[in-house]
């Protein structure tokens, strides 16, 4: 076990498209949506188990939920758990990491990962995984993992890449962020564009380098707390200082200035499950295309819609094809697969009118 490796799993997000299962108090990622017994958090920690040693694994993640991360987690010590307290993108809490782990190692090699996507080929993943921290070992490089699209999907921002440096290992050319479905269709075709997966490598030096030359207010903040990382006031100082931080994410604030980004291109069945429909593709549908999770489900004349019931509740669904049909004790969606995208507003709009009750 290489004793320099660090794992930073991302799990503050409120995961907002997964409404009304994904909540304020209990988002996506610490829900078992496929009913295995294991949260997409659990999952995420149980692929890297091995890769990296279990104390180098952090969780980054808001306050609210260092409760839930130590029940599902309890192998994690307290000093393990990060604790955001304020929401400022992914560029704050990846530069916090990076002075965090610094302090405790400065010869470490990070990846970072989100919490609540699903990889379906785990051994090609953890192939992937031991790849790029083998090449960032030997090189100042920032490296994210590309996704080989097979749609053009609009939800997804794209990596073009450039000239080969060892195999299934390219330069960037460009970032693209989520393009509308004509460009989608264009960088489809062209062959020379990935999906950009949100994973990272890099060692401390090389981030906390970036950080400094990109996005230097942020690099500021925690540099000048540099002294406190590791010891047992460092939460206090981010307390009091975190929140005077940017909203801004990392590819805006480093990896689209950054000179030495390079993509793994990778294919090991990754999914971010973002969407409702996401989860539709990667659950077992029945004859009619149907995809119920939850008991006590009937279906007549319906179609390729995905079911989700709470508890014993019989739910019946007559006539409805390519629906979403999401229930809860508090509340029921209903709404077309083609219009998910409209949850953020309802949401939205929920919250305007009842305040923070169903959310």
């Amino acid at each position: 076990m290489n004793n320099n490796r660090y794992c930073v799993i991302m799990c503050g997000g409120v995961g907002s498209r997964f409404w009304p299962y994904s909540r304020a108090n209990m988002p996506k990622q610490f829900i078992d949506f496929f009913g295995t017994g294991r949260s997409l958090l659990q999952m995420t920690v149980d692929r890297i188990k091995g890769l990296v040693p279990d104390e180098n694994i952090i969780m980054l993640t808001n306050a609210q939920y260092a409760g839930i991360i130590a029940e599902q987690l309890p192998q994690l010590k307290p000093e393990q758990i990060l604790l955001e307290p304020a929401r400022r993108n992914t560029a704050p809490c990846i530069a916090w990491a990076a002075w965090h782990i610094k302090a405790l190692n400065p010869d470490a090699q990070i990846m970072v990962a989100p919490s609540d996507h699903l990889i379906l080929m785990i051994d090609e993943y953890r192939e992937c995984v031991n790849k790029a921290f083998d090449f960032i070992a030997s090189r100042s490089a920032i490296l994210t993992m590309g996704i080989k699209p097979n749609r053009p999907e609009t939800g997804y921002g794209y990596i073009q890449v450039g000239d080969m440096i060892c195999p299934d290992i390219m330069e960037v050319k460009t970032f693209t962020e989520k393009p509308n479905v004509e460009l989608a269709r264009v960088f489809l075709e062209s062959g020379e564009f990935f999906w950009n997966s949100g994973m990272f490598f890099w060692s401390a030096d090389t981030i906390i380098d970036a950080i400094t030359t990109h996005a230097a207010d942020i690099a500021a903040i925690f540099d000048a707390g540099k002294h406190v990382m590791g010891t047992a006031v460092e939460q206090t100082y981010i307390n009091e200082r975190y929140s005077s931080c940017r909203n801004v994410s990392i590819d805006f604030a480093v990896m689209e200035k950054a000179p030495n980004v390079y993509v793994e291109c990778v294919d090991y069945g990754w999914n971010d499950l973002g969407t409702w429909g996401s989860l539709y593709d990667n659950s077992e549908h029945g004859d009619a295309g149907n995809a119920t999770l939850g008991s006590n489900v009937m279906c007549y004349n319906a179609s390729n819609n995905i079911i989700k019931t709470h508890g014993d509740k019989i739910v019946v669904v007559d006539g409805l094809n390519d629906y979403i049909v999401a229930d809860v004790n508090d509340a029921l969606l209903i709404v077309p697969k083609s219009k998910e995208q409209k949850i953020r507003l309802y949401v939205n709009e929920i919250k305007e009118k009842f305040g923070d009750k169903y959310l």
